[in-house]
């Protein structure tokens, strides 16, 4: 398959404004200028001048786990019976059958991360699944590919208003460093031969192994730099997830190495520590030396909105180039498959969307969507 005539932008710092990118087996073979095209015998789809891009991805959702137009019966990312459940996985409250993801594919979104709620100061593991299949197990890029754990006001509210820990932040804290010293010594027991097994214990070793990262719910600056104090405690990598306040510490991030995964900014606030949220804080945060990532939070917000938001933290001082960035690559990078999608490049997956003008303008949509090669919309 070639797609030819259309804008490619391959987020790797390349521009072709008559480009084409040709794909075989699921599998980018090559990409470049129409000009310098090969012959092709081949099927072919014409962009007809749009917007060639690697699929959306957003690194931050529930999609499929809380599932849209049901009530509890779809909500099942929040075990609220304990605050610390390193081992549950999403994958197994996965539902392939959400209505909400076909109308994600059609705004071009390709790849999301899946996460746990918010609730427990641990959640669970995070999967970065692809939006096409009919069991998750077919659909899983990587799992796990962070671990959620969440700082503020929910572990607080679920918990602390029932006379239960963790009723402060103190107590949020401590519990996931308990958490992180408990597996540190139970990978080391396991490390000299002893037989020992604890499940909670176990999903927390990718995480100290640096295998994975922590994605870490907090929307205020002292939550975010709990977060970080953490992080360096244990030497382990980090996302801060919503980072709604963080344009207030911006000075402070500089040159910090983490990800943020900036939103919802859309609506009003939902809670006081939501108050500050803007979709000026992407561009504040890029300013400063970040790379920031957009989440709509799925389904905070609708899924297929992506480009949308993108477009709105561009209208509030976001670099357009960096906005791209941050619903392709750099949510890639903050799930560890960047080596597979998020870009265009030869030896990627064929994940491909193709938009009939600038993907952030009002009037675009997409006019194509492939997952591995294959054609979703």
């Amino acid at each position: 398959m070639r797609i030819i005539n259309g804008v490619l932008l391959t987020m790797e710092g390349q521009r072709f404004e008559n480009g084409y990118v040709e794909f075989e087996n699921g599998k980018i073979t090559a990409f470049g200028d129409m000009a310098d095209a090969p012959a092709y015998s081949g099927e072919t789809f014409d962009a007809q001048g749009g917007y060639i891009l690697p699929g959306l991805m957003d690194a931050h959702t529930h999609i499929g786990i809380g599932e849209e137009g049901l009530r509890w019966e779809g909500i099942d990312y929040n075990e609220i019976t304990n605050p610390v459940t390193p081992q549950l996985r999403v994958i197994d409250g996965f539902n392939p059958f959400d209505t909400a993801i076909p109308k994600a594919v059609a705004g071009g979104v390709t790849t999301v991360g899946v996460a746990p709620g918010s609730a427990n100061v641990i959640g669970g593991q995070i999967a970065a699944i692809k939006l096409r299949g009919k069991r998750v197990d077919d659909m899983v890029l990587k799992a796990p590919a962070a671990m959620k754990f969440a700082l503020g006001e929910n572990p607080k509210n679920c918990y602390g208003n029932h006379d239960k820990a963790p009723k402060t932040r103190m107590m949020s804290a401590a519990l996931i460093r308990d958490a992180l010293m408990k597996a540190k010594r139970y990978m080391e027991k396991k490390e000299k031969g002893e037989d020992v097994y604890d499940a909670e214990c176990e999903a927390l070793i990718p995480v100290l192994k640096r295998e994975i990262p922590m994605h870490v719910h907090s929307h205020r600056t002292d939550d975010m730099l709990t977060a970080m104090r953490i992080a360096r405690e244990f030497d382990l990598r980090i996302c801060i997830v919503h980072a709604t306040r963080s344009a207030k510490i911006a000075d402070v991030l500089e040159g910090m190495d983490f990800i943020p995964i900036v939103g919802p900014s859309e609506g009003p606030a939902s809670k006081p520590e939501c108050v500050d949220g803007s979709f000026a804080t992407a561009g504040i945060l890029c300013r400063h030396g970040l790379t920031p990532a957009i989440t709509t939070d799925h389904d905070v917000q609708p899924l297929w909105l992506l480009p949308m938001y993108a477009a709105m933290c561009v209208r509030e001082g976001m670099e357009e180039e960096a906005a791209l960035k941050a619903i392709t690559i750099v949510p890639a990078r903050a799930l560890g498959v960047e080596d597979r999608v998020g870009s265009i490049a030869v030896g990627k997956d064929a994940d491909i969307a193709v938009f009939s003008g600038h993907p952030f303008h009002y009037m675009t949509k997409a006019t194509a969507v492939f997952i591995d090669g294959l054609r979703v919309k």
